[in-house]
């Protein structure tokens, strides 16, 4: 019988551990809390259920890359096959991990030299109403000043 596969999102609680077996694999260990909610209906609010601990195992490329990315605090969403149930903690071997965007922005290799990236998104500024300034020039639609002068001292 197959392992049974789960989905979990939760918080990473601890540090990430790194390991490398004799032939040199990577195998990362950590810790995944996992608070479920249900909607009281009595109280009209969602209210939290006992958390979930999770001791999740990852290898080769993701237990790399999971150790380089994850610190304590940071929502992830992980996909896992459940190996152990024991000691109340559920020890998945993880197949595929990913950072939750629900309350922080993640910026990937290639976004992070993009000047673009490290801006938040915001709302375009309102269009501004027409003002009764006029450009140096004085004629609607003309060139900027600058450019008079330097046409002025006989630029080509």
């Amino acid at each position: 019988m197959a392992p049974s596969v789960t989905h979990v999102t939760g918080t990473i609680t601890g540090d990430v551990e790194v390991r490398f077996t004799q032939d040199g694999i990577a195998v990362c260990r950590f810790r995944l809390t996992e608070t479920p909610t249900q909607w009281d209906a009595a109280a009209q609010k969602w209210r939290d259920l006992d958390p979930i601990s999770y001791i999740c195992t990852a290898w080769r490329d993701l237990a790399t890359n999971a150790t380089e990315s994850l610190v304590d605090g940071v929502n992830v969403l992980v996909k896992g096959r459940i190996t152990a149930i024991k000691d109340d903690s559920i020890y998945l071997s993880v197949d595929d991990l990913g950072i939750s965007l629900r309350r922080r922005i993640a910026y990937t290799e290639t976004s992070l030299p993009s000047p673009i990236a490290a801006r938040p998104v915001t709302a375009p500024p309102a269009p501004q109403p027409a003002t009764a300034s006029r450009p140096a020039t004085g004629r609607p639609g003309s060139p900027p000043a600058w450019w008079e002068q330097k046409r002025a001292s006989r630029w080509s």
